[in-house]
Protein backbone atom coordinates (compact mmCIF):
# COMPACT_ATOMS: atom_id res chain seq x y z
CA UNK A 1 0.00 0.00 0.00
CA UNK A 2 2.96 2.32 0.46
CA UNK A 3 3.22 2.69 -3.33
CA UNK A 4 -0.33 3.94 -3.97
CA UNK A 5 -2.07 4.29 -0.61
CA UNK A 6 -1.75 8.05 -0.25
CA UNK A 7 -2.25 8.77 -3.93
CA UNK A 8 -5.47 6.76 -4.23
CA UNK A 9 -6.70 7.22 -0.63
CA UNK A 10 -6.66 3.47 -0.01
CA UNK A 11 -7.82 2.18 3.37
CA UNK A 12 -6.21 -1.13 4.35
CA UNK A 13 -8.50 -3.30 6.48
CA UNK A 14 -7.24 -6.11 8.75
CA UNK A 15 -6.60 -9.45 7.09
CA UNK A 16 -9.23 -12.17 7.51
CA UNK A 17 -7.12 -14.98 8.96
CA UNK A 18 -9.77 -17.73 8.65
CA UNK A 19 -11.77 -18.20 5.47
CA UNK A 20 -13.27 -20.98 3.35
CA UNK A 21 -10.63 -23.71 3.25
CA UNK A 22 -12.75 -26.83 3.49
CA UNK A 23 -10.90 -28.51 0.62
CA UNK A 24 -8.37 -29.19 3.40
CA UNK A 25 -10.93 -30.22 6.03
CA UNK A 26 -9.68 -33.81 5.85
CA UNK A 27 -6.44 -32.68 7.53
CA UNK A 28 -6.74 -32.40 11.33
CA UNK A 29 -6.03 -28.90 12.59
CA UNK A 30 -7.35 -27.12 9.49
CA UNK A 31 -9.32 -24.06 10.58
CA UNK A 32 -11.99 -22.94 8.13
CA UNK A 33 -15.28 -21.10 7.89
CA UNK A 34 -18.35 -22.49 6.16
CA UNK A 35 -19.59 -20.75 3.03
CA UNK A 36 -22.60 -19.48 4.98
CA UNK A 37 -20.42 -18.01 7.73
CA UNK A 38 -17.97 -16.32 5.39
CA UNK A 39 -20.76 -14.81 3.30
CA UNK A 40 -22.31 -13.44 6.50
CA UNK A 41 -18.97 -11.97 7.62
CA UNK A 42 -18.41 -10.27 4.26
CA UNK A 43 -21.95 -8.92 4.28
CA UNK A 44 -21.49 -7.51 7.79
CA UNK A 45 -18.26 -5.82 6.72
CA UNK A 46 -19.93 -4.38 3.63
CA UNK A 47 -22.86 -3.07 5.68
CA UNK A 48 -20.46 -1.27 8.00
CA UNK A 49 -18.27 0.13 5.23
CA UNK A 50 -21.32 1.44 3.36
CA UNK A 51 -21.85 3.93 6.21
CA UNK A 52 -18.43 5.52 5.50
CA UNK A 53 -17.31 7.70 2.58
CA UNK A 54 -15.80 4.58 0.96
CA UNK A 55 -17.80 3.45 -2.08
CA UNK A 56 -15.39 0.88 -3.56
CA UNK A 57 -14.42 -2.36 -1.84
CA UNK A 58 -11.59 -4.55 -3.15
CA UNK A 59 -11.01 -8.06 -1.86
CA UNK A 60 -7.39 -9.16 -2.34
CA UNK A 61 -7.77 -12.91 -2.13
CA UNK A 62 -4.75 -15.07 -1.40
CA UNK A 63 -6.61 -18.39 -1.31
CA UNK A 64 -8.20 -19.92 -4.39
CA UNK A 65 -10.82 -21.74 -2.32
CA UNK A 66 -12.46 -18.40 -1.59
CA UNK A 67 -12.74 -17.13 -5.15
CA UNK A 68 -16.16 -18.40 -6.19
CA UNK A 69 -17.68 -17.37 -2.86
CA UNK A 70 -16.18 -13.87 -2.93
CA UNK A 71 -17.59 -13.39 -6.43
CA UNK A 72 -21.01 -14.23 -5.00
CA UNK A 73 -20.39 -11.76 -2.15
CA UNK A 74 -19.40 -9.07 -4.65
CA UNK A 75 -22.83 -9.12 -6.24
CA UNK A 76 -24.67 -9.41 -2.92
CA UNK A 77 -22.80 -6.41 -1.50
CA UNK A 78 -23.49 -4.45 -4.67
CA UNK A 79 -27.20 -5.19 -4.40
CA UNK A 80 -27.65 -4.78 -0.65
CA UNK A 81 -25.31 -1.93 0.17
CA UNK A 82 -24.62 -0.13 -3.11
CA UNK A 83 -20.86 -0.66 -2.95
CA UNK A 84 -18.76 -1.08 -6.05
CA UNK A 85 -17.05 -4.39 -5.37
CA UNK A 86 -13.98 -6.08 -6.85
CA UNK A 87 -12.04 -9.33 -6.46
CA UNK A 88 -8.29 -9.36 -7.09
CA UNK A 89 -5.74 -12.16 -6.76
CA UNK A 90 -1.95 -11.97 -6.40
CA UNK A 91 -2.06 -14.52 -9.24
CA UNK A 92 -5.10 -16.08 -10.89
CA UNK A 93 -5.58 -19.58 -9.41
CA UNK A 94 -4.75 -22.40 -11.81
CA UNK A 95 -8.14 -24.06 -11.37
CA UNK A 96 -9.71 -20.78 -12.53
CA UNK A 97 -7.67 -20.35 -15.68
CA UNK A 98 -4.35 -19.19 -14.28
CA UNK A 99 -1.02 -20.62 -15.37
CA UNK A 100 1.64 -22.77 -13.76
CA UNK A 101 5.01 -24.05 -15.06
CA UNK A 102 4.87 -26.37 -18.06
CA UNK A 103 6.36 -29.18 -15.97
CA UNK A 104 3.14 -29.18 -13.93
CA UNK A 105 0.99 -29.60 -17.06
CA UNK A 106 -1.10 -26.61 -16.00
CA UNK A 107 -1.96 -28.20 -12.67
CA UNK A 108 0.17 -26.51 -10.04
CA UNK A 109 -2.88 -25.95 -7.89
CA UNK A 110 -1.71 -26.22 -4.30
CA UNK A 111 1.83 -26.22 -2.95
CA UNK A 112 3.41 -26.49 -6.39
CA UNK A 113 6.37 -24.68 -7.90
CA UNK A 114 5.07 -21.10 -7.79
CA UNK A 115 3.56 -21.18 -4.31
CA UNK A 116 6.58 -22.93 -2.85
CA UNK A 117 8.90 -20.44 -4.58
CA UNK A 118 7.02 -17.53 -3.01
CA UNK A 119 7.34 -19.16 0.40
CA UNK A 120 11.07 -19.66 -0.17
CA UNK A 121 11.28 -15.92 -0.83
CA UNK A 122 9.04 -14.71 2.01
CA UNK A 123 9.55 -17.31 4.75
CA UNK A 124 12.27 -19.84 3.86
CA UNK A 125 12.44 -21.05 7.46
CA UNK A 126 8.98 -22.60 6.98
CA UNK A 127 9.96 -24.64 3.91
CA UNK A 128 11.59 -28.08 4.05
CA UNK A 129 12.59 -28.83 0.48
CA UNK A 130 13.78 -32.32 1.45
CA UNK A 131 10.08 -33.28 1.56
CA UNK A 132 9.26 -31.90 -1.88
CA UNK A 133 7.95 -34.48 -4.35
CA UNK A 134 6.13 -34.23 -7.65
CA UNK A 135 2.36 -34.60 -7.23
CA UNK A 136 0.85 -33.81 -10.62
CA UNK A 137 -2.44 -35.57 -11.56
CA UNK A 138 -1.21 -36.44 -15.03
CA UNK A 139 -4.35 -38.44 -15.85
CA UNK A 140 -6.20 -35.12 -16.22
CA UNK A 141 -3.69 -33.64 -18.66
CA UNK A 142 -5.32 -35.19 -21.73
CA UNK A 143 -8.82 -34.05 -20.84
CA UNK A 144 -10.13 -31.32 -23.11
CA UNK A 145 -12.88 -30.06 -20.80
CA UNK A 146 -12.80 -31.63 -17.32
CA UNK A 147 -9.50 -30.42 -15.91
CA UNK A 148 -8.15 -27.64 -13.72
CA UNK A 149 -8.96 -24.42 -15.53
CA UNK A 150 -11.05 -26.26 -18.14
CA UNK A 151 -14.53 -25.37 -19.35
CA UNK A 152 -16.04 -27.97 -17.04
CA UNK A 153 -15.07 -27.41 -13.42
CA UNK A 154 -15.41 -30.02 -10.69
CA UNK A 155 -15.56 -30.15 -6.93
CA UNK A 156 -12.35 -31.39 -5.36
CA UNK A 157 -10.61 -31.86 -2.04
CA UNK A 158 -6.86 -31.46 -1.84
CA UNK A 159 -6.37 -35.13 -0.92
CA UNK A 160 -8.43 -36.44 -3.86
CA UNK A 161 -5.23 -36.82 -5.88
CA UNK A 162 -2.74 -37.87 -3.21
CA UNK A 163 -3.00 -38.39 0.57
CA UNK A 164 -0.50 -35.63 1.38
CA UNK A 165 -2.76 -32.97 -0.13
CA UNK A 166 -0.51 -30.91 -2.36
CA UNK A 167 -1.01 -30.72 -6.12
CA UNK A 168 1.90 -29.66 -8.30
CA UNK A 169 5.66 -30.02 -8.47
CA UNK A 170 7.53 -28.08 -5.77
CA UNK A 171 10.85 -29.80 -6.57
CA UNK A 172 11.83 -26.99 -8.95
CA UNK A 173 10.87 -24.19 -6.56
CA UNK A 174 13.38 -21.36 -6.29
CA UNK A 175 13.56 -18.28 -4.05
CA UNK A 176 14.52 -15.99 -6.92
CA UNK A 177 11.47 -17.10 -8.89
CA UNK A 178 9.43 -16.44 -5.76
CA UNK A 179 10.85 -12.93 -5.51
CA UNK A 180 9.96 -12.18 -9.14
CA UNK A 181 6.45 -13.59 -8.72
CA UNK A 182 5.89 -11.62 -5.53
CA UNK A 183 7.19 -8.34 -6.90
CA UNK A 184 5.18 -8.83 -10.08
CA UNK A 185 2.03 -9.42 -8.05
CA UNK A 186 2.58 -6.23 -6.05
CA UNK A 187 3.11 -4.20 -9.22
CA UNK A 188 0.04 -5.68 -10.91
CA UNK A 189 -2.17 -5.06 -7.88
CA UNK A 190 -1.07 -1.42 -7.64
CA UNK A 191 -1.86 -0.99 -11.33
CA UNK A 192 -5.24 -2.64 -10.78
CA UNK A 193 -6.03 -0.25 -7.93
CA UNK A 194 -5.50 2.67 -10.30
CA UNK A 195 -8.16 1.19 -12.60
CA UNK A 196 -10.46 0.46 -9.68
CA UNK A 197 -10.20 4.07 -8.51
CA UNK A 198 -11.68 5.36 -11.78
CA UNK A 199 -13.88 2.40 -12.74
CA UNK A 200 -17.41 3.19 -13.86
CA UNK A 201 -20.10 0.93 -15.28
CA UNK A 202 -20.24 3.02 -18.44
CA UNK A 203 -23.95 3.70 -18.30
CA UNK A 204 -25.11 6.13 -20.99
CA UNK A 205 -27.88 7.63 -18.84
Amino acid sequence: MAAVGEELDVWLLPTLEYTKSNEHAWSPGTLWLSATTLLAVLDDLGRCLATTPAKRLVFLNGHGGNSALVNVANRELRLRHGLMTFLAHPGVPVDQGGTSPASELGMGVHGGCDETSIMLHLAPHLVDMSKAERRVPEALADNKYVRFGGRVSFGWLSNDFHPDGYIGDPTSADADLGRRLFEGSVTAFCEALHEVSTFDYGRSV
